[in-house]
């Protein structure tokens, strides 16, 4: 559920809707660099349109620079500009000839923590930025507790303003050693670490003479060959019901499809599946996509399937595989918990959770502890959760929620909290069995 609230497609090579898509959030403190990174990828990838450089051109004059400001492509507030600083979450979406991307170009200020997670939660890769001449700093570690916390497979160390330190490998080699150690301790899945100058472009989309000892990809290519998906159809099979759709056609009035999309592993025609938390067992009879007829579907792909029978299934209901692995069905949920909103958590408040499809109501039982995000400790006994703050909760359902643990299934594991009477979106929860998962102190 995050990853449809904070935000893919799959397919092959056979056109630009087919194309691949990868989704990429970008983080890093005050001045490393994100928007004017974006704005080069985009730039040397030829993704701007004529209009949106003149615009960028007559922008950087107002402002006095003589050179185009590449970073004015991604920070479009008025406040971002004049300040010359990252407020919002900026999307952005280019292709090249191998890929599809959507860019989360996201905050790097602390108390737009709650945009980072937005803009992060859907990502397959989390680019942090490092200024060569600053090194780690606490804003990096808390960028990628953040890319822990959200399980992101791929996290990129773009290490900028090479030029300034005159494209020296020592320093790389001492900030790619020291966060070695942080990645180790946070358990990041997958790093890579690249030397750019995202101002002039080295290594960004051209590879860079100003960098002969480095011997990787650039920015891009690497982008382009990450492998996408790589475990989802491995998972336990999920799809949770969307949509019920009953036949207009009078030729077949007992039609009766279900919509929705895999969440996990691969569902195929013929197969024996459970409906939870009905219990009910069925056989998959028919599996479309659009209009076309599907023999097997997978992770993450939105398809209509048609079972054996007929059986009650509402929405929010699931199906997996009969005799596989079980998601966990429970009213009492241990989560992490990002706060979104102004008015902050209460033990004993009462709010909407949406998780998948499904919905109910959920009472705060406890608050186990709060994350100094800065020093990535653990405070225990902390009861006030304010806006920006990561805290792990335990909350208590009105009915059942049928879940994976957020480290096995980001969309399964997932959910938010909604205010009862404004009906705002106040808290992104990642579902964990054991709180120590997260537990990190560095």
């Amino acid at each position: 559920m995050i990853d449809n609230v904070l935000s893919g497609l799959g397919g092959k090579e056979t056109g630009y809707l087919d194309m691949e898509l990868l989704r990429f959030s970008t983080a890093g403190s005050v001045d490393d660099g994100k928007s004017t990174l974006i704005g080069r990828l985009l730039f040397d990838s030829k993704s701007i349109f004529e209009d949106q450089l003149q615009s960028m051109k007559e922008a950087s004059s107002r402002m006095g620079d003589d050179e185009v400001n590449l970073a004015l492509l991604t920070d479009g507030l008025r406040a971002e500009r004049e300040q010359g600083i990252t407020i919002d979450v900026a999307y952005r979406y280019f292709a090249t000839p191998l890929r599809k991307f959507i860019i989360a170009d996201t905050p790097g200020h602390i108390e737009y923590t709650r945009n980072m997670v937005t803009g992060a939660s859907s990502a397959d890769v989390a680019i942090v930025l490092v200024d060569a001449r600053k090194g780690i700093a606490e804003q990096t570690k808390r960028h990628s507790y953040i890319a822990s916390l959200l399980q992101i497979p791929h996290v990129i160390l773009a290490i900028n303003k090479m030029d300034l330190v005159n494209f020296s490998k020592e320093v790389f080699d001492n900030i790619q050693k020291e966060y070695e150690e942080i990645a180790a301790i946070l358990k990041l899945k997958k790093i890579y670490f690249i030397p750019i100058s995202a101002k002039d472009g080295d290594n960004v989309v051209n590879a860079s003479a100003n960098t002969p000892w480095y011997n990787g990809e650039t920015l891009l290519r690497l982008l382009e060959t990450i492998p996408v998906h790589s475990n989802e159809n491995s998972l336990p099979a999920r799809f949770p019901v969307q949509y019920i759709i009953g036949s207009n056609n009078d030729k077949h009035p007992d039609y009766k499809g279900y919509a929705g999309r895999v969440s996990g592993g691969s569902f195929k025609v013929g197969e024996a599946i459970l409906v939870l938390p009905s219990n009910k067992r069925s056989f998959i009879q028919a599996i479309h996509e659009g209009t076309k007829e599907l023999n097997e579907a997978f992770t993450p792909q939105s398809v209509t399937i048609q079972l054996d029978g007929n059986i009650e299934i509402k929405r929010g209901d699931m199906f997996v595989k009969f005799t596989a692995a079980y998601p966990r069905y429970s009213s009492t949920i241990s989560l992490h918990v990002c706060w979104l909103n102004a008015v902050p958590l209460r033990i004993g408040g009462k709010y909407i959770v949406r998780q998948t499809t499904d919905e109910t109501t959920a009472v705060i039982k406890d608050i186990r502890f709060k994350v100094n995000i800065n020093t990535l400790e653990n405070i225990e006994d902390e009861k006030t959760v304010n806006m920006n703050d990561i805290a792990h909760i335990t909350i208590n359902t009105l009915k059942p929620l049928k879940y994976d643990d957020y480290s096995e299934n980001r969309i399964t594991g997932s959910l938010v909290l909604i205010d009862e009477n404004t009906f705002e979106t106040v808290g992104a929860g990642m579902i964990v069995s054991d709180p120590e998962v997260f537990s990190y102190n560095i």
